[in-house]
């Protein structure tokens, strides 16, 4: 019984931040290694978590978790990401941003920024840079994604295919060990490598989670 109840804080732990570590919780429960490593066994047989060196971190590479959850991982580090990239992003530039929560918080940090066109298959992105009004917001149509507001499909793909971008802000579901980008979904990765074909410049938002999928 207390295996169980341990095992459910273990997993909100991780949902909150990410990533749990084995010594870490070892020394939060007063248990030993050995203990939690159990716990973060049967959390891993469930598919609830996934097992990395020294601990374990929410599969949100393989399956999507619900999108509220993503936002609520490593908030300050994203925005941290999202402010060093929008400062790379000159005024007067034309940008293509991807659907996913830290690419969200850089769209955040364009709101001060002057003359952007902006085309996105993130209806939240459009939503968030509509307060700006010295930026011009374009749409890509496409099949709507309820789930996190993205739009993907072949009338995607084409769209995107009509513009030349300055820059691509692309965030992405994980990171493979040869730096390739990884997403859950096969139609998203079509259309973020359409953009990177149309772009001058690439920007891949990722905090350090997304290393370790």
């Amino acid at each position: 019984m207390v295996s169980s109840f341990r095992q459910k804080e273990i997993l909100d732990i991780a949902r909150k931040d990410g990533k749990v570590t084995v010594d870490g919780l070892a020394e939060k429960y007063n248990v030993t290694v050995q203990t939690i490593r159990r716990d973060l066994s049967r959390l891993t047989e469930t598919g609830k978590l996934e097992r990395v060196h020294g601990g374990a971190v929410v599969p949100s590479g393989v399956v999507n978790i619900e999108y509220e959850q993503r936002r609520l991982l490593n908030k300050a580090g994203k925005r941290n990401i999202a402010a060093e990239c929008a400062a790379r992003i000159p005024n007067g530039a034309s940008v293509f941003i991807n659907i996913g929560t830290t690419t969200e918080a850089v769209a955040r940090e364009l709101l001060n920024h002057d003359n952007l066109l902006v085309v996105t298959n993130n209806l939240n992105i459009a939503n968030i840079l509509a307060t700006n009004k010295n930026c011009e917001i374009i749409l890509a149509g496409g099949i709507l994604r309820r789930l996190d507001g993205g739009i993907v499909g072949g009338l995607t793909v084409e769209m995107v295919k009509q513009f030349k971008f300055d820059y691509s802000i692309l965030g992405c579901s994980a990171i493979d060990t040869d730096g390739d980008l990884l997403d859950y979904d096969g139609q998203e990765i079509i259309v973020s490598q359409t953009a990177i074909n149309r772009s001058r410049k690439i920007i891949v938002v990722a905090d350090y989670l997304k290393f370790e999928r």
